[in-house]
């Protein structure tokens, strides 16, 4: 047994939450980033300011006969890598050496391809798999050019031939049911959502990553884009008198991650952004109807370089293009705004404000070390 650990140790192989829900699962978040939502970015920016290259078609795939069957445009293109760019993403996490980094690039789209609607989860765990699969075997022969990629690359789409659809099918699932929930019970849901969903954001793991995995848009969405705001702008507001300017910028545009130190010493700072969270939730579902059409990955992505904003504006476009929506409202415009940045910063201030008096929340407990 201990032959085995030291083994295990050797290959850096570290069977841990920290290893798995945090690193990995943050990785993928950051995969998601710099393929699906660059490339939805730079569609959307390219589509409302006419801007021709961003328009042009870059690449077309053919088929046997020579007619084009998809053609990819730079954003295109960026989104449809997102299943290699969580795989290696997540091996650099997992501190994968460079022939299995490599090899996870076929098995990032083998899964993310035979998972469906719910791909970005099955990468996540088969790319998990297949990367620790072939640490075990790297560099344990002469031949490990060969032997290393092989292996991780039929491990990875092995697996994936097996348990990505499955797993696919049950993230979409989920995703379906509370998307379905919020439908019929916009407050209950509302408040749920994003109270749940803005938690996980200031949390050490990835908000972003399972708003991705399930597939969360729609209303429920919406209300997901709702908590991440309130815990984003609550926080930088809320400690403005600690943090100044670069604190403002670095929660309300960075992470509010960056309180979570400060909330192991003292939990109950967490409250007022949470409350808020809990207002704002239920206003963006039944009161301004907020939807994230956009890529899921932006529902969990709050204000961070107002991505979530970006979602909901992509969202509104890709509305009216298949005729579900007339045009953007001055009402959608107001609700956008309200939901992610007065109504949070506003809430946060005065909950915080009544927290400071009663002594719940001192002089230094949220000033971060910027």
């Amino acid at each position: 047994m201990s032959k085995m650990i030291n083994f295990l140790k050797k290959k850096n192989i570290i069977f841990s939450g920290k290893r798995y829900g945090i690193d990995a699962l943050g990785a993928m978040a950051q995969g998601l980033f710099c393929t699906l939502l660059v490339g939805t970015i730079l569609n959307t920016i390219g589509q409302q300011f006419h801007i021709p290259f961003l328009n042009a078609v870059i690449v077309s795939l053919k088929s046997a006969s020579g007619e084009a069957v998809v053609n990819y445009t730079i954003g295109g293109l960026a989104s449809a890598m997102v299943g290699p760019g969580i795989a290696i993403a997540i091996g650099y996490a997992l501190q994968a050496p460079a022939l299995v980094l490599f090899s996870l690039i076929p098995v990032g789209f083998a899964a993310n391809a035979m998972g469906g609607a719910g791909g970005p989860l099955a990468v996540y765990f088969v790319a998990i798999l297949a990367c620790e699969c072939g640490k075990l075997v790297s560099k344990e022969t002469k031949i490990d050019i060969l032997v290393t990629p092989i292996v991780t690359t039929l491990v990875g789409i092995g697996v994936a031939a097996v348990v990505a659809a499955p797993i696919g099918a049950a993230a979409s699932a989920v995703g379906n049911a509370v998307k379905w929930a919020t439908l019929q019970q916009p407050f209950i849901m509302g408040i749920l959502v994003s109270v749940i969903i803005g938690i996980a954001l200031t949390l050490p793991i990835s908000s972003a990553a399972i708003c991705a995995a399930l597939g969360l848009t729609g209303l429920a969405g919406g209300a997901a884009v709702a908590g991440c705001c309130a815990q984003m702008v609550g926080f930088a507001v809320m400690s403005f008198r600690e943090n100044r300017w670069g604190g403002l910028v670095a929660q309300g545009i960075g992470t509010s991650m960056l309180q979570m130190p400060n909330i192991v010493k003292n939990p109950r700072i967490w409250i007022p952004p949470t409350l808020a969270s809990a207002i704002t939730g239920p206003l963006a579902t039944c009161l301004f109807r907020l939807e994230m059409n956009g890529s899921a990955v932006s529902s969990g992505m709050g204000t961070c370089g107002l991505v979530g904003q970006i979602g909901v504006y992509t969202g509104w476009i890709n509305d009216i293009a298949a005729g579900t929506k007339a045009a953007i409202t001055p009402m959608d415009w107001i609700g956008l705004i309200l939901i992610c940045f007065v109504l949070p910063a506003i809430l946060s201030f005065v909950f915080c404000h009544i927290l400071r008096k009663i002594g719940w929340i001192k002089e230094g407990d949220l000033t971060l070390n910027l």
